[in-house]
């Protein structure tokens, strides 16, 4: 007999959404109040949930161990594959020599750390979550920048925040499509929605980047930098999400902002170079490097873009995983909990080690030996190496996402987004918070959609808002959500060698989140009722 979940367990929906809120107020306890490193703060939260879960909810003991069990697998592959890989890759390039020549091209092109951190965390981040995501992107732009000589903190927390604007479109437009499988609206109204709506955040983003790195009147001083960078990103976003679909706005974005930029300073160059007060001389010295060397330098990355590039070509990935996939139902769990709706929870693990982007990775890592000059032995001692390096965070992730599927499953998720969905005309406003919270917890846009959907669909319908706007508000306000995602902190704090302070990261990007939330929950409300001009029109069913 499949255990029935619950929503409301308390009879009472204000007393259940305290209680339902007690595991994801103990990660904030722990990260901003106590300080705790990433782990002890995760295997906290996930204490908590297991006891909500089965002294509130009723959830069986033997669900809620499978269900976290699940969870923690699903950490490790394919999300743990990812980052072993791409860091793998950064850290044969530091090995080889190459990564110094990649840090001086950087500083010939420019010495200065607020234009640095556009190309590269906003600019080349981008590109990286349309064609990998899944954290490669803050990943490789983290560990690019704490590379170059920034703070490992600074570098991390701005990639983090740089990540929000295409995570949307990130992975060839899985999010996008994931929420149109779901929810049955239109794939391409979905993309035209939240193509109108996440300009406004991208042409933003590069000032706001700015702003936190050095403050107002330094940012006022590459602000030309700033227009290009953000307004080419915004421009090429809209066009390509509202004409092409959601697969390719990230890709083509990225590319044309990085070119846009590069383009204005071969014109233009800020009155003063701007470094962060405690760096050192020698970090600051301009070298002029030949083409050949150059290319050599960047060749990982190039063999790395190709890669990403082939893996997410629909006939490739296809054929990939067909042939790439290994699947199971979980035992004792898939189909076991019956949700309110009657529906029963499927539950089955996909290893697709063929598609996946960490082997994409991997292989371009391989291909890079021998250009690189690394021998086996070497690569081997690296691969070690970077094992020891993420120990500590791969516990952290797979503990993270035993937590997302341990309240997912037992219906403490629902129970917050109920609530939610009970505040009526102001919902549209609220809508956003649903998919900032699914993202929070699960670490992923795509997982967000699938989980709050339906429910944004159901409810748009019933106080008469068009269900692309709340559905859209879902996709977009889940982006905001991402950089203070204890996983999305866990991946960072890898890259950048800042494990054990992922809860100065926390507090680095928490308050940001909010405010980039707001900016979100206020354009949506507008949306829905006064600025309805935006909404694209499409087949309703």
């Amino acid at each position: 007999m499949p255990w029935i979940q619950q929503t409301n367990p308390c009879n009472n929906l204000l007393a259940s959404f305290a209680i339902a809120l007690i595991p994801i107020g103990i990660i904030f306890w722990a990260l901003v109040i106590r300080k705790m490193k990433g782990y002890q703060a995760s295997l906290l939260a996930i204490a908590g949930a297991f006891l909500v879960a089965i002294l509130v909810y009723g959830m069986p003991v033997k669900l809620a161990l499978l269900s976290a069990g699940n969870g923690a697998l699903y950490g490790l592959f394919p999300i743990c594959w990812i980052i072993i890989t791409a860091v793998f890759l950064f850290n044969c390039t530091i090995h080889s020599g190459q990564f110094e020549i990649i840090r001086h091209f950087m500083a010939s092109i420019t010495a200065d750390r607020r234009i640095q951190a556009l190309l590269i965390a906003f600019s080349f981040g981008s590109f990286l979550e349309g064609t990998a995501g899944f954290g490669a992107p803050v990943a490789i732009t983290a560990a690019m920048l704490t590379g170059l000589g920034f703070n490992p903190i600074y570098a991390a927390g701005l990639c983090l925040i740089a990540n929000t604007a295409p995570v949307a479109f990130g992975s060839i437009g899985i999010p996008i499509t994931v929420a149109s499988q779901i929810t049955g609206l239109p794939e391409q109204a979905l993309s035209s929605m939240i193509g109108r709506t996440l300009p406004f955040l991208s042409a933003l983003l590069p000032f706001y980047i700015v702003t936190i790195m050095a403050g107002w009147r330094q940012c006022r001083e590459v602000a030309p930098a700033a227009f290009v960078s953000g307004f080419s990103f915004a421009i090429i976003q809209f066009l390509s999400s509202n004409f092409l679909g959601p697969a390719l706005p990230d890709v083509l974005a990225g590319i044309g902002s990085i070119i846009s930029l590069l383009i204005l300073l071969r014109y233009w160059r800020p009155r003063t170079t701007w470094h962060f007060p405690e760096e050192t001389a020698s970090l600051q010295e301009i070298v002029s490097i030949p083409n050949r060397r150059l290319i050599w330098a960047l060749s990982p990355f190039i063999i790395l873009t190709i890669m990403i590039i082939i893996w997410g070509l629909a006939p490739v990935k296809a054929w990939l995983t067909t042939n790439g996939t290994i699947q199971f139902e979980v035992p004792g769990l898939h189909n076991a909990i019956r949700e309110q709706s009657g529906a029963l929870l499927p539950h089955v693990f996909k290893l697709n080690f063929g598609s996946a982007a960490g082997t994409a990775i991997l292989i371009a890592a391989l291909l890079s030996l021998p250009v690189s000059g690394l021998t086996g032995r070497q690569a081997m001692d690296v691969l070690k190496e970077t094992f020891r390096q993420l120990s500590f965070p791969i516990l952290t992730i797979a503990t993270v996402l035993a937590f997302a599927y341990l309240v997912n499953d037992s219906g403490i998720t629902q129970t917050i987004a109920g609530v939610l969905a009970n505040t009526g005309p102001l919902f549209p406003f609220f809508a956003p918070i649903l998919g900032w919270l699914g993202v929070f917890i699960t670490g992923s846009d795509t997982s967000s959609n699938a989980l709050f959907g339906k429910l944004q669909a159901a409810t748009a319908t019933t106080i008469n808002v068009d269900p692309v706007v709340t559905v859209g508000a879902n996709v977009s306000g889940g982006v905001i959500g991402k950089m203070i995602s204890p996983q999305s902190i866990a991946v960072a704090a890898a890259a950048g060698n800042l494990v054990g302070k992922e809860s100065d990261l926390f507090r680095f990007t928490v308050r940001h989140s909010f405010i980039l939330l707001c900016i979100i929950c206020c354009l949506v409300l507008a949306q829905a009722y006064w600025i309805k001009w935006l909404i694209p029109t499409y087949p309703h069913h």
